[in-house]
């Protein structure tokens, strides 16, 4: 590939962002990042995928027997790849450092206080793992651009709120911030994740951003079919998971609805 060079002569990242992955750093050892690594770490056996957490005793856990928590499926897949190319770490730091590929997997709870506060996201841990990424970067000598990948439920914007805030701290290392949203059901996320219905990865639609996208989604084309792979920009991404919980959240309240009329009239719907 031919280097892709700036206004200012710097390359911009674009050719080196088009290279097979070799590491990936999964912040956030919860229920979406860790069956996200183990599937990965299953399906790629040439990348190594680190999975870290400032959280030292979920960490250990996860190193043993007795897992954090219980998604079936999961543990065999885990034990398989375990110490061979997936690892679990407290060392944040060393991750970020040596991949190209982040997921970020925080948790994002209801806000307690101030405007929206019973309503909207709280993404505190969000702002702090953007300046951790930067702050790492820059205390890298390793320059190699980073693709910066949310995978939580979040609001619309909230990757260009967190480039925002790399482009704020960040000095000297090229970024893409991408979204790739779950579709997943607590109890069947190991085999949502080996045979999804879709895939979807949105981001900047510039060279480098576009570059980013096919980064991610050569990742996830080394098991699911390429026709389920979907690629758009990154607010479409970021509402069409919205837009699924909405979904799914009215089909649930209207049967509730629909049960309840049951229950008076004595109808038997099946």
């Amino acid at each position: 590939l031919k280097c892709s060079v700036g206004t200012a002569g710097l390359c911009t990242g674009v050719c080196t962002l088009m290279a097979p992955v070799k590491s990936i750093c999964v912040i956030g050892a919860g229920h979406v990042g860790v069956p996200h690594a183990v599937t990965v770490a299953s399906k790629c056996p040439d990348i190594r995928v680190t999975v870290v957490d400032d959280d030292a005793r979920k960490i250990k856990a996860w190193g043993s027997a007795r897992l954090p928590f219980f998604e079936p499926g999961m543990q065999p897949t885990l034990e398989e790849v375990r110490g061979v190319n997936l690892f679990f770490s407290t060392d944040i730091e060393s991750a970020i450092r040596e991949c190209t590929i982040i997921f970020v997997s925080v948790p994002t709870p209801t806000k307690k206080s101030g405007i929206g506060a019973g309503e909207a996201a709280d993404l505190t841990y969000w702002e702090l793992a953007a300046r951790q990424i930067a702050a790492v970067c820059n205390a890298s000598e390793n320059k190699m651009p980073k693709i910066i990948v949310e995978k939580s439920t979040v609001p619309v914007k909230t990757a260009d709120a967190m480039a925002a805030v790399m482009a704020a701290a960040c000095k000297g290392t090229d970024f893409q911030v991408l979204s790739n949203p779950e579709f997943l059901a607590e109890g069947t996320a190991i085999d949502d994740l080996f045979k999804p219905d879709r895939v979807l990865v949105g981001g900047p639609q510039t060279p480098q951003g576009l570059a980013a996208i096919e980064c991610l989604a050569n990742v996830y084309r080394k098991w699911v079919p390429t026709e389920r792979v979907l690629t758009t920009n990154l607010w479409s991404a970021e509402l069409s998971k919205l837009t699924a919980n909405a979904f799914l959240a009215q089909r649930i309240s209207s049967i509730n609805s629909i049960s309840a009329l049951c229950e008076v009239t004595g109808s038997d719907l099946q």
